[in-house]
């Protein structure tokens, strides 16, 4: 049905399809030309030009015109009296204060001083700034005596205003017989500093004489102390408000107050107090039973801002009491002094520590608080009004040494430790856990004595067992004040 067959090929020829042609060519770009040129400035005229010395010129009031003034003044005065009085009315700006240095939100270390050619044994054993701010001045000594001082003490100071400040070399260096164990500035004369020593005597130094800076100094023996002068303090003189008295205590339990008699080179005593076993509250003891008119050593004191008749005292024994510069009552014990009678200060006691308190402090901004920290490693915050204590801040830092009050916050207070830290709180914050924790000891020694500088409130002090003294620049928000925290500080002393 189907076969193979060969055909023939059929050729189509194409009718788009036509031959390609290939066709060479060449360009040639025309040559380049080049020219070089050089280019030179202007030749430049220096001249100089001077103004012409102005002669005086004449101040000229305008011409007087009363009467103008007068209808000017009575036509605003209204506004200005109705302005004022909203303005007294007000509480927009309620504790708020200028700030005029730069803003800061860290504390940070400033300086570490330490002169380079005293005693390495010696620590810092207190510090005072003077009336401007502007020169601290470190106590040197020992804080761990076993028995009679061998060493020298000695005191120096160093004016942080200067634009180059040494810090291992003091502006001022001043050597005392044995160690001291405490200063202060005096409130009005810049260069006016005392100072307490280790064997009971009081001086007063004036550091604006080259050659001899002592001013007057006590005696030594019955009319004196006995023992280590624990705490020197200023207060005006009742009696002259123009005059200074000077307020020490000591070891030994006496808290004398001190005329200064230029004149004489000579401290003379005007009243004398003795804190003895039996003000303590009772049912309080330490270590058994002691005699009523044993004498308590005084480690440290404060006097109420509002009534300086009025005073705390903090003892060796733990003790806390409340006293007064008008009390009479007789002392009963076999110490007396031949100048002076000496009387009992207590008015009331306060619930004690357990050990020793080493610092008290009232506060600047309310009467009837005051701030103590001890041995117990607790810093306590006291109403006068009542017995024991209503804030108690455990720092779980070792011993307290010092606490103080910040001159500008109400519910700010800093502490130092025995580990070498600086605590400060703020009750606003937190009354357990402290707003900063510093190392302020570059040894990790106990920081024994922090000060708090009054006149420039960016800075504080701290002083070390190494003998080194940290001066600190605080945050802006230590040195601002909040808007009712007078207020929210009487709410913490209302507490029961």
């Amino acid at each position: 049905m189907f076969a193979d067959e060969n055909l023939e090929a059929v050729e189509f020829s194409s009718t788009w399809k036509n031959d390609r042609f290939v066709e060479d060519s060449q360009t040639q770009t025309p040559a380049l030309s080049f020219e070089d040129c050089s280019v030179q400035t202007k030749t430049k005229l220096d001249k100089e030009m001077q103004t012409e010395m102005e002669g005086p010129k004449e101040f000229q009031l305008a011409a007087e015109d009363t009467q103008a003034l007068a209808d000017f003044l009575r036509r605003v005065e209204p506004t200005v009296c109705k302005a004022l009085e909203r303005n007294m009315r007000s509480h927009a700006f309620e504790g708020y204060e200028v700030n005029w240095e730069e803003d800061s939100d860290v504390m940070k270390c400033l300086h570490l001083l330490k002169h380079k050619d005293l005693d390495k044994e010696l620590q810092c054993t207190q510090l005072s700034w003077n009336r401007t701010g502007s020169t601290i001045a470190v106590a040197h000594g020992r804080m761990d005596h076993q028995d009679w001082c061998t060493h020298k003490g000695a005191m120096c100071t160093w004016n942080l205003d200067r634009s180059a400040i040494n810090s291992s070399k003091a502006d001022v260096v001043i050597d005392t017989p044995s160690c001291l164990m405490c200063i202060s500035f005096h409130p009005v004369m810049t260069s006016w500093i005392a100072g307490g020593s280790f064997n009971g005597q009081v001086c007063i130094w004036d550091l604006s004489r080259d050659d001899d800076p002592s001013i007057a100094s006590s005696a030594m023996g019955e009319d004196g102390h006995r023992e280590p002068v624990t705490q020197i303090t200023w207060l005006q003189d009742p009696d002259r408000n123009s005059k200074h008295l000077l307020v020490s205590t000591s070891s030994d339990g006496k808290i004398l107050l001190w005329e200064v008699t230029e004149t004489k080179e000579a401290l003379s005593l005007r009243s004398g107090f003795m804190l003895l076993a039996s003000s303590l509250p009772a049912g309080f003891s330490k270590g058994g039973r002691s005699r009523a008119d044993k004498e308590m050593g005084v480690n440290s004191l404060s006097y109420v801002k509002e009534d300086p008749s009025t005073f705390l005292v903090g003892s060796e024994s733990g003790g806390i009491f409340k006293c007064s510069m008008n009390s009479k009552d007789p002392v009963p014990t076999t110490e007396s002094m031949p100048s002076v009678p000496l009387y009992s200060p207590v008015t009331f006691p306060f619930e004690p520590h357990n050990g020793p308190v080493h610092s008290v402090c009232c506060s600047p901004f309310h009467r009837n608080l005051f701030l103590a920290c001890g041995i117990d490693t607790s810093a306590r915050i006291y109403s006068m009004l009542e017995a024991r204590h209503i804030v108690s801040v455990e720092t779980g830092a070792g011993y307290l040494f010092s606490a103080q009050w910040s001159p500008i916050r109400p519910l700010v207070f800093a502490a130092t430790t025995g580990d070498g830290q600086l605590l400060i709180y703020d009750l606003e914050r937190s009354r357990n856990t402290p707003m900063h924790s510093l190392k302020a000891s570059p040894e990790g020694r106990e920081v024994y004595c922090l000060q708090f500088n009054t006149n420039q409130k960016s800075l504080l002090a701290t002083g070390d067992a190494s003998g080194v003294t940290s001066v600190w620049h605080l945050s802006d928000e230590l040195t601002t004040q909040g808007v009712r925290e007078i207020e929210a500080l009487a709410d913490v002393a209302s507490m029961d």
